[in-house]
């Protein structure tokens, strides 16, 4: 098979630079195109030299149609209204979109749902491959353990992080949500504050916190009557999101549209 031909939004983001670099050196893949936001000073720039990646020929655009008309996937860490209008593009393309952008409303998801019935999409709250099978983990235990164990989600950002809780501390509840077969929606608590009264059993807690450089790191606590377990992880470099979702690109390519995970990439959806 020839290699799969890669779109990157935001190319001149950090995240974007990160992907742009990913995709030069990982074999089945090649950097298609590149897209910025209208206005954007690196318009024009070659996305490889902006990248620390070289030369690639490949010169950052603000025109979506074009840069996916000859592309089989996009790779995209935006905002969630641009992820939406991508999201479109890409259905009209008919390629393999992966989502990596978070602070997603149930209104944007519903978009990206219809973009799905002619996108092959992966999205997820993170990429990373570590990160998700932790998810599976966290499943599988709060299925195991029952609400005799409370469970709290305590995360932690770089201060520029914009939104709380993370994407990855929500795909950790979700997941624990699925173990025991609630609504996550009606069963979280987001905040504590002053004269809060017990805590409600079965309720999913979530902490934030935000402060200096940290990439991420996550841990879910299963706390039960004398013992608790901890699940955690930290991520030392953001290239891991990167190589991620190369990962699920080149695991979409040539499947039929729908809106996937990175649990079936990892193959982990029957956990």
């Amino acid at each position: 098979m020839s290699e799969m031909r890669l779109v990157v939004a935001g190319a001149a983001g950090r995240m974007g630079r990160m992907l742009v670099q990913a995709i030069h050196e990982t074999p089945g893949a090649t950097l298609s195109g590149a897209l910025e936001r209208e206005g954007s000073i690196a318009l024009g720039q070659d996305a490889g030299l902006l990248a620390g990646a070289g030369n690639l020929g490949v010169a950052i655009s603000a025109d979506p149609l074009a840069a996916l008309s000859h592309a089989d996937g996009l790779i995209d860490f935006s905002s969630p209204a641009a992820t939406v209008a991508y999201a479109g593009f890409a259905a009209q393309a008919r390629i393999v979109h992966v989502i990596g952008t978070t602070g997603l409303s149930p209104t944007d998801v519903e978009k990206i749902d219809a973009a799905a019935r002619h996108a092959t999409i992966v999205r997820s709250g993170n990429m990373s491959l570590g990160v998700n099978l932790l998810a599976g983990l966290v499943k599988k235990v709060a299925q195991t353990l029952g609400e005799d164990f409370d469970i709290e989600v305590l995360e932690m950002h770089h201060r520029m992080k914009v939104d709380a809780p993370s994407g990855t501390a929500l795909l950790l509840g979700e997941a624990a949500a699925a173990g025991r077969n609630i609504d996550l929606a009606a069963r979280s608590v987001r905040a504590r504050d002053g004269h809060t009264g017990a805590r409600i059993a079965g309720d999913i807690g979530f902490a934030t916190l935000r402060g200096g450089t940290v990439v991420g790191e996550h841990q879910v606590i299963f706390a039960g009557a004398g013992e608790r377990i901890e699940l955690a992880h930290r991520a030392e470099d953001r290239a891991i999101f990167a190589r991620g979702a190369i990962r699920a690109a080149l695991w979409g390519h040539g499947r039929k549209p729908g809106h996937y995970s990175m649990a079936d990439v990892l193959g982990l959806s029957d956990i």
